[in-house]
């Protein structure tokens, strides 16, 4: 015990609390006096791991010190590098506006005009969608209201003359410019195309707007720009370089929540592929990518002087993400329905349709087979008028109408006597394509000899499928409005749209309290909705195509341009003083 205590006394002189190495340090007085070396060497090594640790941080709070002296004295050097690289900035944006405006001048001085110019862009003009017949009924709109204003368009179109694209015009949209307007022809048009952007799609077409507004910005400098295809990204382009009154027709945002919406509930759609949607991690990084996109299209889109949207669904979502409801109004597109309403609309079971100006829709209505047991046609026509872009789902419209012949049978009113006819506008290869891959799904499923495709139809061949149709069948989610529904109600089909976006908020509503068709969202569910629409008696359809003709007035030209006009006047006032 006495070699004990002398251990003990030994750590306590050392003022080292020994606790730890009690085990190693109690000696019995049958051990070996070896083990209070043991001990010693122990202490010593801890002390040294003691002085060895307190270095080290030292040393380490003396590199932090450093670190941070360094970064405080690039403060100021960085931030004199930022005011002059802003103060550089403001200087270009001023010299590019300085000799924008000189080449405004010359140009007036040259063309001997001292008149405003108005400009649209719309890169695909020459395609025959819902979007160029809002360019040209709102070319038309503004050339009567403005005699002395100039129109100019900013074309992507290749190969093809102004004559010729005013000539197409006329034949799909029965629309007629009252004055020339001149074509600038843009040599850079993939910029914006989707298959230059495999990935990131969106992020890169809007970038590339932003190039191809540049080339049509130096082309031509005009005082007030119209966009009216969507590519907002232009806008702060002409607005702070160009030094223009800017102008926006939404036809559909270019990115909304309902797209969050589908991305965060991992959801496959056209815009969110099956790999993306079943990996977590690809979901989150895309989710991330889509809100910083939509910050950014927000800002680009809160540069306009004037907003117009057209329907309620795009109005909530241009809210949401532009922010400018005092600028914000819907203005409906225009649809051609006096061309449809002045036909007459008689019973399916009459058969003796005829137009006041003699062109034959009775010869029309005997063609489509007018008569037949129970007053059923003998032929029922299922007609689909959209361009052959992805979104407009084109693949679910021929499986729902395989699903209806397999439920109608071989038998009378079955499978030969029920036709799909898909009418539509090809904008370039990648729309090609795509019909030839609609071609071989009928072909896959067996239906070819029932489906139709008819594509860059003229209007009056548009015309005349939409007269001898039944049933106007739209599969579009989200469809931000659908000229082409409303193109079916005023014919006089009954209609079966797709249960969202603009058919569902504004279009096939009720009407005077009575309906006006049929709305699904699934394949089974327009199979279904197609199947009871068939059943039904003549007078009863009659009654539904009846109230849908009276409820779309409020979609005419004439509404569009009291409209459009009402929204551009505050900026067209102030370009002619």
């Amino acid at each position: 015990m006495n070699r004990t205590t002398s251990v003990d006394a030994l750590a306590f002189s050392s003022g080292v609390n020994v606790g730890r190495f009690l085990s190693d340090t109690v000696v019995y007085s049958h051990q070996p006096l070896v083990h209070i070396s043991t001990v010693v060497v122990k202490m010593e090594e801890l002390h040294q791991h003691h002085a060895h640790h307190h270095h080290h941080h030292h040393h380490f709070s003396m590199c932090s010190c450093d670190f941070i002296r360094l970064l405080w004295s690039l403060v100021v050097p960085c931030a004199y590098l930022s005011l002059l690289l802003t103060l550089v900035l403001l200087l270009l944006v001023l010299g590019v506006r300085v000799w924008l405006r000189g080449r405004r001048t010359a140009r007036r001085a040259q063309a001997g005009s001292s008149g405003p110019a108005v400009a649209f862009f719309h890169p695909y003009c020459s395609a025959g969608g819902g979007g160029e017949r809002v360019l040209w009924c709102s070319l038309r709109a503004l050339m009567y209201r403005y005699p002395s204003v100039s129109f100019v368009v900013y074309t992507g179109d290749q190969g093809v003359t102004g004559e010729q694209i005013l000539d197409g015009a006329r034949q799909r949209f029965n629309v007629t410019l009252p004055r020339p307007v001149t074509f600038v022809f843009l040599h850079h048009r993939t910029l914006v195309e989707a298959t230059s952007y495999p990935h990131f799609t969106l992020l890169g077409q809007s970038i590339g707007s932003m190039f191809l507004g540049w080339e049509a910005l130096t082309a031509f400098a005009p005082d007030l720009y119209v966009d009216s295809m969507g590519y907002a990204f232009t806008l702060p382009i002409f607005r702070y370089l160009g030094g223009c009154k800017v102008v926006s027709y939404v036809h559909y945002p270019t990115i909304s929540t309902d797209m969050l919406s589908v991305v965060r509930e991992r959801n496959p759609r056209f815009n969110n592929a099956d790999f993306i949607s079943r990996n977590p991690v690809l979901s989150a990084l895309k989710v991330v990518y889509y809100c910083c996109f939509a910050l950014l299209f927000g800002l680009a889109g809160s540069c306009s002087d004037i907003i117009m949207v057209n329907s309620t669904w795009t109005l909530g979502h241009i809210l949401a993400l532009w922010r400018s409801p005092s600028r914000t109004s819907i203005v409906y597109p225009p649809c051609d329905v006096r061309a449809f309403l002045d036909i007459p609309l008689e019973d399916e079971e009459d058969g003796t349709e005829e137009d006041e100006t003699g062109e034959g829709w009775e010869e029309l209505g005997s063609e489509e087979g007018g008569g037949g047991g129970g007053g059923e046609r003998k032929c029922h026509t299922v007609v689909s008028v959209g361009q052959f872009r992805p979104e407009k789902d084109h693949r679910l419209q021929i499986q729902a109408f395989r699903k209806l012949l397999d439920r109608r049978g071989e038998g009378p009113g079955g499978r030969e006597s029920l036709r799909l006819v898909l009418i539509g506008g090809c904008r370039n290869q990648e729309d090609e394509e795509r019909v030839l891959m609609l071609r071989g799904l009928c072909q896959e499923l067996g239906v070819s000899d029932r489906v139709d495709f008819k594509l860059n139809v003229p209007f009056e061949e548009l015309k005349r499928e939409l007269v001898g149709a039944t049933v106007g069948l739209h599969t579009m989610w989200n469809e931000h409005f659908g000229i082409g529904v409303v193109e079916c109600m005023a014919a006089g089909t009954v209609v079966l749209a797709h249960k969202s976006g603009g058919p569902k908020m504004d279009i096939v509503v009720p009407y005077e309290g009575g309906p006006t068709g049929f709305l699904a969202d699934s394949e089974d569910g327009y199979a279904a909705a197609m199947e009871t629409i068939l059943a039904l008696s003549p007078a009863a359809r009659l009654e539904i195509r009846r109230n849908a003709r009276r409820s779309v007035e409020r979609f005419s030209d004439q509404e569009f341009e009291a409209c459009f006009l009402a929204a551009m006047e505050p900026l067209t006032c102030e370009l002619e003083r």
